[in-house]
C-alpha cells in the first residue's frame, strides 16, 4: 500500500505533498507473526477489562488521566501531574495544565461517545481539546483549509507534509468508513486507523492528540472493556520508535507497523494491570493509617472518592459528602496530617480568570503511580 506525492506550490515554489491511498477496503497482509502479535495484545486487553469490571472501575479511570498526560507530553505540552489534576477541577486554571486537561477531558468525551465515527465527532473532540489552545477560531472544530507539515519552519522544509487541503474530505470520509468495519480484529483496526489519520492531519493543529484519542475510542468500543489500555504512555517512552513506525506505515509497511503497535498495547494492557494493583494496595494503606477514627467521620468516608477525585477543596468534599464546608475543611486537614493528601497553591499568574483560588488538596501518592 503506497500513496503518491502531489505539486503544492508554497510562496513561489513547489512542494510534494504526500497523498496516502484509500483504506476503506484495505485487506492488510500480514505475517502469522504479526497476527499472533495481534491477539496477543487484544487477550492483554480483555485480561484488563475483566480486573476493571471486577470491582476496580473508580481505579481504572485514572488510566484516562495516563493517557492524556502522555499523550500531550508527546506534543511537548508538559505539567506536573498535580498542577493538571487542579487544572481538572478548577477552569479558571491556564497554561499549559490546563491544556492537558482539555486533553484529559478531551479523552473522558470521546470514550462515552456510544455511536460510530463520524466527522461530526471528531470536530468536537478537536473543540473541546483546543479551546484553550489560542489557535485561530475559525480552525477550531474544523478541518484545515490550508496547506499543512510537520517539523521544520515551513513545508519546504518538513520532515512530513500531508496531503493538500481540498483532498481531506475525501480521505476523511473514506478512513470514517474503515472505522466502521467489523471483519478486521480491533488492534489491526486501532492501528490503521491511527495511522492513517496522522498521515492525513485533517486539523491545523492537535492532531496527534485525537489520533490517539481514536485509539481508545477504538480498543473500547470493539472490545467492550470499562477503560482502554492508556497505549500513549507506552509511545511517549519510545517517541522515536512511535515516530518512526508512522514513517513506516507511509511507506506501505503495514505488517511492521502492526507488529510495532501490538507489542506496545499488549504492554500498556500489562503495565496497567500493575497500576491497578498499586491503586488498591494505597488504597487498604489509607485506610489503615485511619484506623483510630471514626467509621463514620468525614474524613474515613471521603478517603473512596479520592480515587476519582484525586484533588479535592472544602467545597468537593462537601458536596460529595453532604456535609458543611467547615467539616470538608477539618476531613481534609486530617487527611493532610496522616499524609493521605497534601496542599498545592497555585500561582495567581496561571489562572485565566480572577478570582480567589480555592485551597487545593491533592492526593499525590495516588498520582504518583500515574507516572511509573
Amino acid at each position: 500500500m503506497r500513496g503518491r506525492t502531489v505539486k503544492v506550490p508554497w510562496q513561489g515554489r513547489n512542494v510534494e505533498a504526500y497523498v496516502p491511498p484509500l483504506v476503506s477496503r484495505l485487506a492488510p497482509a500480514l505475517t502469522p507473526r504479526t497476527i499472533r502479535q495481534t491477539e496477543r495484545a487484544a487477550a492483554a486487553v480483555v485480561r484488563l477489562g475483566d480486573r476493571e469490571a471486577a470491582g476496580l472501575g473508580p481505579a481504572a479511570r485514572l488510566l484516562l488521566r495516563s493517557e492524556g498526560l502522555a499523550s500531550s507530553f508527546i506534543e511537548g505540552v508538559r505539567a506536573s501531574v498535580a498542577d493538571v489534576a487542579v487544572a481538572e477541577a478548577d477552569e479558571a486554571i491556564g497554561g499549559a495544565p490546563g491544556w492537558v486537561a482539555d486533553n484529559l477531558a478531551a479523552v473522558g468525551e470521546a470514550l462515552g461517545d456510544r455511536g460510530p465515527l463520524t466527522a461530526g465527532a471528531l470536530k468536537r473532540w478537536h473543540r473541546r481539546l483546543m479551546r484553550n489552545s489560542g489557535l485561530e477560531p475559525n480552525l477550531i472544530g474544523r478541518w484545515r483549509d490550508r496547506q499543512g507539515w510537520i517539523g521544520g519552519a515551513s513545508p519546504l522544509v518538513a520532515a512530513y507534509v500531508p496531503p493538500p487541503a481540498e483532498r481531506i474530505d475525501r480521505l476523511m470520509s473514506d478512513l470514517i468508513a474503515f472505522a466502521g468495519r467489523e471483519d478486521l480484529d480491533p488492534i489491526t483496526l486501532a492501528a490503521v486507523l491511527h495511522a492513517q489519520f496522522e498521515t492525513i492531519h485533517p486539523f491545523a493543529d492537535g492532531n496527534g492528540r485525537v489520533g490517539r484519542i481514536l485509539i481508545a475510542w477504538t480498543l473500547k468500543r470493539r472490545m467492550r472493556v470499562p477503560v482502554p489500555p492508556p497505549v500513549s504512555v507506552q509511545f511517549a517512552r519510545d517517541i522515536g520508535g512511535y515516530l518512526s513506525g508512522l514513517t513506516m506505515y507511509r511507506r506501505g509497511a503495514i505488517d511492521r507497523w502492526v507488529g510495532w503497535f501490538a507489542g506496545e498495547v499488549e504492554r500498556a494492557a500489562a503495565v496497567s494491570g500493575g497500576t491497578l494493583e498499586s491503586v488498591e494496595e494505597l488504597r487498604a494503606d489509607w485506610r489503615r493509617r485511619l484506623a483510630d477514627v471514626r467509621r463514620d467521620a468525614a474524613a474515613v468516608r471521603i478517603v473512596d472518592h479520592l480515587i476519582e477525585h484525586p484533588v479535592m477543596n472544602a467545597g468537593v468534599v462537601a458536596g460529595l459528602l453532604h456535609v458543611s464546608e467547615q467539616a470538608g475543611r477539618a476531613a481534609l486537614n486530617l487527611l493532610g496530617a496522616r499524609g493521605i493528601v497534601s496542599e498545592v497553591r497555585i500561582q495567581p499568574a496561571e489562572r485565566v480568570r480572577p478570582g480567589r483560588p480555592h485551597r487545593w488538596w491533592v492526593a499525590g501518592e495516588l498520582l504518583g503511580l500515574l507516572g511509573r
